[in-house]
Formats: C-alpha cells, sequence, structure tokens
C-alpha cells in the first residue's frame, strides 16, 4: 500500500509541555487506522498537525492528495437544515453547484439523512449529528478523511452505521485515520497507532498487541462480583481486575500464576485489545477511596427510584410511552437506548427536570412533582454534557456546589479537600474548569455531584470520550458508593461498560422493551449461530426485533 501521510520526528510543545514527542508513523490508503491512547497523549494534538491547522516544532508532514476532516465537537451549524449544511460546506469547499444536487443525494443517501433534509441540524439525535458530519466531509471526495473521536455520544446501531460507511471509503481507498477512546473499536481497525503522553508504544495490526497478554487473561466467576473484584485487584498476581457481567475479568502480570481467590473457579479467556492496552500504561496504584459515609440512606421498601407508568408528550409526539422500573437501594441500574428512543427524557423526568404528562417519578418515596426541592436534596445529578462553570477554578465550582447543597464551615472546606484528593484535583485547584481535559472535566463534575453525599445518584453518560483508565476510575467509585447504599441509574452508549450495572433497561420508541441483568439479556440474543453474544449483540437483536 502507498503511504498517504508521513511523519517523520514530529514534535510539538505548548509551552514547557510536549505534547508529541519525536513520532514517526506511516498511514496507509485502503485502510482505517486506529489513534488510541488516553485523556492527555496527544491523540487530538497529532489529529490536529496532520489536517494543518498547526505547525509541527520539530519533524516533517506529508501528506498526498486532499484531507477531509470532522472535527472532536460538532463543527456544524445548529440553526440550519441538513440541506443548509450541505449547501454551505460544498460552497467551502468549492464543489461546482452544477455536481451539487447529485452529490448531495449520494452522500445523503450513503448517510441515510435523505428524509431529513428540512431538519434543524439542532434538532437532530447524536448519531445522525455525526453521519451527517460524515457527509459534509466527504463533500470534496478527500482522499485522506481524518475522524476525531467520530463516536462519541454516539449509540450503539448508529455506531455500527458509521462503521459500515467508513468501512465502504477504505475500500475505495481513502486513508482513514478513526481518533477513538473505545478501544473495542481499536479493534476493528486495520492498523493501530497507540500513544501515551505524546509517545507511539504500539505501531502495528491491533491483534499483533493483543498477542501479548495470550494466555493472561481469566474469567472469575461465583460470588458477589464487586467484593470478588476487590479481592482480584488486591492480589500481587493481578494487573487488571474488571466487572464483566455477573463474573470479573483479570488480566496477570507476564509470568504470574492465576491468584487463589476463594469460593470462584477461573476459566481462561481469549484476550482483548483492552487488556494488552492497559498493561502497557504505567500502574499508578490504587484509586483513592471515597470516605465511608456515617449514615448509609435507609428506604422504607428497599425502593430508592421508581418510574411508575411514565408518559412525556411533546405536542402529538409521545417521548416516553408507559414506562415503568424499580432502582432498588444499592443498586446500579442501566438505562439504554438509541439517539431518540425516549432514555433522557425518562432520565429527566425522574431527576425532577421535566414534568412527567403522566404518571409518577418517585425518588426515596418522595413524587417530584410535588417535593422537587425537598426530593433534589438527596440526590446527586452528573449531566450529559459539562454543565459546571468554565470561567470558574475547580476550587471555586467546588466551592460553589457545596454551598447550593448547604454545606458550610469546617465541614465545607473539609468535603472539598477530599474532593480534591480523591479525584486527583489538588494540582489543578486554580485552573479554570473549560480549560481542563476531559477526563478531569468529568472528575470535578463528578466530584459536584456527590459532595453533599446523596441517597441516589443520577449518571447521564459520566464517561462518554473519556479514555479506559478514567472510565476504572470512576467505576471504582461507583461500585463503592453502592456497597455503601447509595442507588445509581446511569445511562451510557458504552455497552461494555453496562456491563458493570447490576440490572439494565432498554427503552426504544419511547417503550422498554427489555429489562433484566446484562447476562439475561445477553441470553435472549444467545442462538447456533451466535452462542457468546455480547452486549452491543443483544441491544441491537432487541432492537431489530422491536422494529420488526
Amino acid at each position: 500500500m502507498s503511504a498517504a501521510i508521513t511523519l517523520d520526528g514530529v514534535g510539538k510543545s505548548f509551552g514547557r509541555t510536549p505534547a508529541i514527542r519525536q513520532l514517526s508513523a506511516r498511514i496507509e490508503s485502503g485502510r482505517i487506522t486506529g489513534l488510541v491512547g488516553a485523556d492527555g497523549s496527544g491523540k487530538t494534538t497529532l489529529m490536529r498537525l496532520m489536517a494543518g491547522l498547526m505547525k509541527p516544532d520539530q519533524g516533517t508532514i506529508a501528506v498526498i492528495g486532499s484531507i477531509g476532516t470532522m472535527p472532536q465537537r460538532f463543527g456544524l451549524y445548529e440553526d440550519l437544515t441538513v440541506a443548509e449544511n450541505m449547501r454551505l460546506y460544498a460552497e467551502l469547499r468549492e464543489l461546482p453547484p452544477a455536481d451539487q444536487p447529485a452529490t448531495f443525494a449520494r452522500l445523503l443517501g450513503f448517510a441515510g439523512l435523505d428524509g431529513f433534509q428540512t431538519r434543524l441540524a439542532g434538532k437532530l439525535s447524536g448519531g445522525m449529528k455525526q453521519k451527517l458530519g460524515l457527509a459534509c466531509a466527504l463533500l470534496a471526495k478527500p482522499d485522506v478523511l481524518l475522524l476525531d473521536e467520530p463516536s462519541v455520544g454516539v449509540d450503539p446501531v448508529s455506531r455500527r452505521q458509521l462503521w459500515t460507511m467508513v468501512g465502504d471509503l477504505a475500500t475505495q481507498g481513502v486513508a482513514v485515520v478513526w481518533s477513538t477512546a473505545y478501544l473495542d473499536e481499536a479493534e476493528r481497525c486495520d492498523h493501530v497507532l497507540l500513544m501515551d503522553k505524546g509517545q507511539l508504544l504500539h505501531d502495528g495490526p491491533p491483534a499483533q498487541l493483543t498477542a501479548r497478554v495470550a494466555g493472561r487473561c481469566f474469567v472469575a466467576k461465583g460470588g458477589e462480583r464487586r467484593k470478588l473484584q476487590s479481592l482480584a485487584a488486591a492480589n500481587a498476581n493481578v494487573r487488571d481486575a474488571l466487572i464483566q457481567g455477573a463474573s470479573v475479568r483479570l488480566v496477570l502480570h507476564a509470568g504470574s500464576l492465576p491468584p487463589d481467590l476463594p469460593d470462584c473457579t477461573l476459566e481462561p479467556v481469549a484476550p482483548r485489545f483492552e487488556d494488552a492496552f492497559v498493561t502497557l500504561l504505567e500502574d499508578t496504584g490504587p484509586i483513592p477511596a471515597l470516605p465511608p459515609r456515617p449514615h448509609p440512606p435507609s428506604h422504607a421498601d428497599g425502593i430508592a427510584v421508581r418510574a411508575d407508568d411514565l408518559v412525556r408528550r411533546f405536542g402529538d409526539f409521545t417521548a416516553v410511552d408507559h414506562v415503568s422500573f424499580d432502582v432498588k437501594q444499592g443498586e446500579i441500574f442501566g438505562l439504554l437506548g438509541p439517539n431518540g428512543a425516549g432514555k433522557s427524557t425518562t432520565f429527566r423526568m425522574l431527576c425532577g427536570l421535566l414534568p412527567a404528562s403522566s404518571g409518577k417519578a418517585l425518588v426515596g418515596g418522595l413524587d417530584l412533582a410535588k417535593a422537587a426541592a425537598q426530593g433534589r436534596q438527596r440526590l446527586g445529578y452528573m449531566s450529559q454534557k459539562f454543565s459546571l462553570y468554565p470561567e470558574l477554578s475547580v476550587r471555586q465550582n467546588l466551592n460553589f456546589f457545596a454551598g447550593i447543597y448547604g454545606l458550610t464551615g469546617s465541614t465545607k472546606r473539609q468535603t472539598i479537600a477530599t474532593m480534591e484528593k480523591v479525584f486527583g484535583l489538588e494540582s489543578l485547584a486554580g485552573s479554570d474548569a473549560g480549560t481542563l481535559p476531559l477526563g478531569f472535566k468529568q472528575r470535578l463534575a463528578l466530584a459536584c455531584a456527590i459532595m453533599h453525599g446523596p441517597d441516589t445518584l443520577f449518571l447521564d453518560e459520566p464517561t462518554s470520550g473519556v479514555d479506559p483508565l478514567v472510565r476504572r476510575e470512576f467505576w471504582s467509585h461507583i461500585n463503592a458508593m453502592a456497597a455503601q447504599g447509595v442507588s445509581v441509574l446511569v445511562t451510557t452508549h458504552f455497552l461494555d461498560e453496562a456491563e458493570y450495572c447490576d440490572r439494565i433497561g432498554i427503552v426504544y420508541a419511547g417503550k422498554l422493551i427489555a429489562i433484566g441483568t446484562p447476562d439475561q439479556i445477553k441470553a435472549r440474543a444467545r442462538s447456533e449461530t451466535r452462542p457468546d453474544p455480547t452486549l452491543e449483540d443483544a441491544f441491537i437483536a432487541l432492537v431489530e426485533e422491536a422494529d420488526r
């Protein structure tokens, strides 16, 4: 294959901080190259260098042919329609007017958007926005396509559609660079550049890296999974311990024997790219623990959250159609669904942020339609988008939210100090929140959501776009809070993450189409041709079944 991009000794620094360190690599035509790494690894900086938006401080970047880019943040105009965005980008890319109708028809059909030309871009679902962004990037028929985390916030159905679209482009000879924090996506790439702290740790096929941990991966079954994970993580032979459904997935240190864990069985399993990724990065030791709650939550009937026949209409459109479920005390409940399915609307009604058209939303036994202020004092909420004050510093945000929740005096000061320590924010206390890397923004948002010790925690896509290490840190805190009796309701599009939940509910077209443990949901998709389905397989099968 020919090299579409050649990177030779590329370096880039911001002040005294190096972002890219003497990086050399080839990106070839006709294949998908995954750009993978933790937060702060240099992925976005490298993407901007390759797009010509920045100049390197050292080395050279050679690109053969034209470039199409899709930035990390939605780069379209939300107050323009789909068709108007297409026309604007066609003019910017100097597409001849005579060629526009046929090109628009081809790309909108390719993206499945030909029936939405008059809809405002801001009214599209997350998956539709990403597909429109991709269509606009393809208007000039690029030889190189740079996609900076295109699947963040996109549901599994739309993500598969994106992959199909991009795979078709690669077969036509386009060199595709797909930056991602999702390591299941890295496994789908033809080639992977794995970065950490601006350096290249791996340059080759993903299977080549995965093979390094062959024979070191096991699944531990038996007993309570959170206790089993805690025991396994403390074992000297174990490099990584991660909840996976009712089991715990283990990756051993090189040369170590399987650990002797009480009351469980160990089964060897095939390695994944994520298993190998974790072993390459520096082991930072145990995650700081949140302090124990002096007074664990208590609910008379053991139910923390109840959705009772919830309905929400917007004019003639029914977004949520008679949805009912309970979240038990100390349970982690995942609410899943495609973009536009109604899960976020359900979530907002349960939080008291949106009134129900009919039915009841109860939190801690309180009807939020009648006692919203009292109910909100007993819950914590972390929104999908960073909702803190970007112009305030980290400590000022913590101080502000502590005041909102009624913390005063020494209790307030001690709580702020604890949040800064547990979430690694001490060195950033004076930095503006808006300038933080995504992982630290999410840490700050979670700290603000839990500093008053809520009985119930609502998390709306809390780890969207963050790397696997930050994701593990978040779930360590979430599991610890659940063990202390806190009830957690979480939405996510990352279905490996949904495995961490005790139970999940899937919402589609406004209705609850499935509810159960992750293993129960996966069992519904089991067949002769698919004996061991993933949760993503099951999710898509259930949505397709509902369509039929």
